[in-house]
């Protein structure tokens, strides 16, 4: 029987993908980490199903639980939050798996700056703006940071920074972006996002640490956001959709152009 790691969303219980959700109500076992995993996300869970919060536990007590169920014949489901990819110390317990032949799956989950940049209503590439996105974070008790991957290193780019568990030091991430961004770059934090208690906080980026302290409560689960690309009424637009833009399914000129137009795709007008 298989362990399924499942990246279990940003918060909201219902951005789990269909995949997760069908894994969770067939598995015997569900271990979550309940700091950051709402416990809504629970009730896809079967009748009977054994339910531990690993937040208190070892990395050794989390295999154990997965031994005695692999043991048994019964499939777990091993939630963790946003994407099973990034920040999720889910690699650890895959090579102690991998080192007791105990199988295991991956399922993807919606990361969390992707609920945050839908909270904040944004796209985090704009043409001429910032066509990439960066994923860092500072360093921190459990993990320091490689001595090459520093923010003026990331912001030298110009590229949108998405910043992960660094709310506590946001004071030394405007220092360090300041220069390089510009004070009057646009900037915003998230809290929680899609959690119920979701809270958005934009600033200038000179004027960020302010604006949030002034908001009161916001540590952990935050997300900082840096970039032009946050700027409100920027005037140039993506040529995908443009008129004037010659696609392979949208040529511009000739009959071609017509008869596309003209075209009624095979399933218009059939129920979906």
């Amino acid at each position: 029987m298989s362990i399924h790691f499942i990246g279990a969303g940003p918060g909201a219980a219902d951005l789990i993908t269909v995949r997760g959700r069908d894994l969770i109500g067939r598995c015997g076992m569900c271990l979550f980490a309940g700091s950051v995993v709402s416990p809504d996300m629970l009730r896809w869970c079967p009748d009977g199903a054994e339910i531990i919060d690993t937040a208190p536990l070892d990395l050794e007590a989390i295999i154990a639980y997965m031994q005695r169920a692999h043991a048994a014949g019964i499939e777990v489901a091993r939630l963790h939050s946003g994407d099973i990819s990034i920040w999720s110390a889910a690699g650890e317990q895959m090579r102690r798996l991998d080192a007791l032949a105990i199988p295991y799956t991956i399922t993807p989950g919606v990361p969390a700056f992707a609920g945050a940049a839908a909270a904040l209503g944004q796209e985090l590439t704009v043409p001429e703006q910032a066509q990439s996105l960066i994923l860092t974070r500072t360093s921190g008790r459990a993990t320091p940071m490689p001595a090459r991957e520093t923010l003026e290193t990331f912001g030298a780019s110009g590229a949108t920074l998405a910043i992960h568990l660094s709310i506590h030091v946001l004071d030394k991430v405007v220092a360090d972006l300041a220069p390089l961004y510009g004070a009057e770059c646009p900037a915003a934090v998230v809290f929680r996002a899609t959690w119920p208690e979701e809270r958005i906080i934009r600033a200038p980026l000179s004027e960020l640490v302010a604006a949030v302290a002034a908001q009161g409560g916001v540590e952990r689960s935050a997300l900082i956001f840096v970039s032009p690309a946050l700027a409100q009424g920027i005037s140039r637009e993506s040529a995908l959709y443009s008129t004037d833009y010659d696609r392979r399914f949208r040529p511009r000129h000739g009959a071609e152009r017509q008869d596309l137009e003209h075209h009624t795709p095979p399933h218009a007008g059939k129920p979906t």
